[in-house]
């Protein structure tokens, strides 16, 4: 596919924008994906460049969060091996739904992860200490949420920060920080599939990823600075956007 400077104007600094979204709240890909596709790539195209450039932000953020002891390896890397298995079967759940079905359902969530972020202002101001049955409700966490990101995708860090500062009593920081090692997971092996049906377009997406890395690091630098009012601020802005998307798509 011939890549355009047009398409280098739309791309990159939008994908920088959202890779600083996602490194504070997650949610990003809701700006990213879109601009591959405004740029002119096809679904499947601009799914798999997306993947590229996301995973690069995703990780340079995770290395920050880490640098700075604000992820709980433990519980991340549990709720990570389970997500790749929820994502499998939220995969397999979305083929068999039809179109109609599937909005209704989503439009159905979405209110309610808005609904849990109105309701839930009470994390931890440090994480509690990590006992077998937290670790176990982070395992729990990833499966069902990487069942959600296998089924839709668009708001999966928020919908982690949450069942990590709620279940497994991290604060919002380290809750922030943790999700990024899950969503590096199935980010990962997202890309893996993308890149073996040939489905990037690396003269657009290897630009992009430097601005992704850009943007994740300074997106982690201001959650780590900025603390998690402004984590929860942005995480609520993503989810509206979200919901105005779906709302729109529906009618």
């Amino acid at each position: 596919m011939t890549v355009t400077p047009q398409m280098f104007l739309i791309v990159l600094p939008l994908v920088f924008a959202a890779s600083v979204v996602d490194a504070i709240g997650g949610g990003g890909g809701l700006i990213s994906l879109p601009a591959y596709m405004v740029a002119g790539l096809p679904s499947d195209l601009a799914s798999g460049s997306n993947k590229l450039s996301a995973c690069f932000g995703t990780l340079i953020a995770t290395g920050k969060f880490f640098r700075s002891g604000k992820i709980m390896m433990k519980p991340a890397l549990c709720a990570a091996a389970m997500a790749i298995i929820g994502a499998f079967i939220g995969a397999q759940i979305n083929e068999r739904l039809s179109d109609a079905a599937f909005r209704v359902v989503l439009l159905i969530l979405v209110p309610a992860i808005a609904l849990l972020m109105a309701l839930h202002h009470n994390a931890p101001d440090r994480a509690l200490p990590m006992t077998g049955k937290r670790l176990a409700l982070c395992a729990l966490i990833g499966l069902l949420v990487g069942a959600y990101d296998g089924f839709f995708g668009p708001g999966t860090g928020v919908l982690l920060i949450l069942g990590f500062t709620w279940a497994a009593g991290m604060d919002t920081v380290t809750a922030s920080g943790s999700s990024k090692v899950v969503n590096l997971a199935s980010n990962v092996s997202a890309l893996v599939a993308h890149f073996l049906n040939g489905n990037i377009v690396f003269a657009l997406a290897v630009p992009a990823m430097a601005c992704s890395a850009i943007g994740g690091y300074i997106g982690s630098w201001l959650a780590i600075r900025k603390g998690a009012r402004f984590i929860r601020w942005v995480m609520m802005g993503v989810t509206v956007l979200l919901l105005v998307k779906l709302i729109v798509d529906y009618l």
